[in-house]
C-alpha cells in the first residue's frame, strides 16, 4: 500500500535520526521497516525531501553512495528533530485513539 498522504514527512524524518542517508536508501529504509506493506513512491519521495528542505527540517549534501554513484545525503536539523518528535507524540495519540474506537463494542447512542 502507498504511505498515507500526510505521514510520508515523519517516517522519512524517521528514517535519518541513526544519520545522514541517501534519498533511495530513506525510501527503502520506510518500505522493509514496514515489512514490505508501505510502498514509498519516487515522485512523492523526492517532493518531500526538497520541501522539507526548504522547511530546514532536513539539510543536504552531496556525497558518494556506497555503489560509487553521486548522491544526495540527506540529514536531520535541529528543527527537524523537535518537528519529528512533536509528530511522534500527535501520531502516538492518533493511533491510541482510533484503537481504542475500533475496539468499542457498544453501540453509538
Amino acid at each position: 500500500m502507498e504511505v498515507m498522504p500526510g505521514t510520508l514527512d515523519t517516517l522519512i524524518l524517521r528514517g535519518l535520526i541513526w544519520g545522514p542517508r541517501h534519498g533511495y536508501a530513506v525510501a527503502r529504509w520506510i518500505e522493509q521497516s514496514s515489512g514490505e506493506a508501505l510502498v514509498v513512491l519516487d515522485g512523492a519521495h523526492y517532493t518531500a525531501l526538497h520541501r522539507m528542505e526548504e522547511r530546514e527540517l532536513i539539510a543536504a549534501e552531496w556525497g558518494v553512495s556506497p555503489t560509487g554513484r553521486r548522491a544526495k545525503f540527506y540529514r536531520l536539523t535541529p528543527r527537524g528533530r523537535a518537528h519529528l518528535k512533536q509528530e511522534t507524540r500527535g501520531w502516538d495519540d492518533y493511533v491510541d485513539a482510533v484503537a481504542r474506537v475500533m475496539r468499542t463494542r457498544t453501540q453509538p447512542t
